[in-house]
């Protein structure tokens, strides 16, 4: 198989406190296609609570075991940055109603945009289905453990960002 037969897709988000769910995307994607991109978006106007660099790391440590995963930041819009990797499938997870409806406005926007980039949305396994992010970092603000929810490296990262703003 060449180069542009292989099927790649491109997995973005602000993984502002990477969890299982996510991992559960990443992992399922990556065994549907040939090669997945996990790309950070540099999203400023989001107040991320993690840096950039941060994001990337605690994605290359988690993801390490899976060969065909690549882990990259990007800005601009989603659909030109997966053309100019050469990825035609974006993949977007989808926990609850309200995400559906801001991924399907988004996937309309995109294909108006870019037609030649599919969007594609999966459902993390049922027991990732309601942790988000902002109730992980909520959690881990009020002493909460939350390793139920998150790998180690984002634990790891979270409780020392918030130990050395609390003091703790």
């Amino acid at each position: 198989m060449t180069a542009t037969e292989q099927r790649k897709a491109l997995y973005p988000g602000s993984f502002d406190g990477l969890s299982f769910g996510h991992l559960d995307i990443i992992r399922r994607g990556a065994a549907l296609f040939d090669e997945l991109i996990v790309a950070v978006a540099r999203n400023e106007g989001k107040d991320p609570l993690l840096s950039v660099a941060e994001r990337l790391a605690i994605l290359k440590e988690e993801t390490a075991d899976l060969e065909n995963v690549r882990v990259e930041s990007f800005d601009g819009l989603t659909v030109d940055y997966a053309e100019r990797i050469g990825a035609r499938y974006v993949i977007r997870g989808i926990r609850v109603i309200s995400d559906f409806e801001y991924e399907l406005q988004m996937t309309l926007m995109n294909r108006m945009l870019n037609p030649r980039i599919e969007t594609i949305l999966l459902f993390p396994a049922a027991e990732h289905l309601y942790v988000s992010s902002s109730l992980i970092k909520e959690a881990v603000l009020l002493g909460g453990d939350v390793s139920r929810f998150v790998p180690p490296a984002t634990q790891r990262v979270l409780n020392a960002k918030f130990d050395a703003e609390s003091g703790r």
